[in-house]
């Protein structure tokens, strides 16, 4: 009797294990890799939504004008100096303002 007591019990803590393990990875879910999606989703919408002449900021702390954009490339213009044109990724953009012409 004793023996059957020690097996059921053994039972009901690896279900109690099996309830933390699925609890701590909902938790992690929804405070990691659900607002990197989100944040990720932003991003894409925002890269995907640039026009020429909009100005732009890049990683660095940069601010310029586009100039061209190409599939993973832009060109952008910095400064009132018209030959300062760099050509640079789209994932160096940092932020988008929208040119209100």
């Amino acid at each position: 009797m004793n023996l059957l007591a020690t097996a059921s019990g053994g039972a009901m803590g690896w279900g109690v294990i099996l309830i933390y393990v699925a609890v701590i990875g909902a938790f992690m879910y929804f405070a990691a890799i659900r607002p990197q999606k989100k944040e990720q989703k932003r991003v894409n919408a925002m890269l995907a939504n640039m026009e020429v002449g909009d100005v732009v900021v890049t990683t660095s702390g940069f601010y310029g004008v586009l100039i061209d954009i190409t599939e993973d490339d832009v060109i952008v213009e910095f400064g009132s100096n018209r030959n300062c044109r760099i050509p640079m990724k789209k994932a160096a953009i940092a932020e988008v303002e929208k040119n209100n012409e």
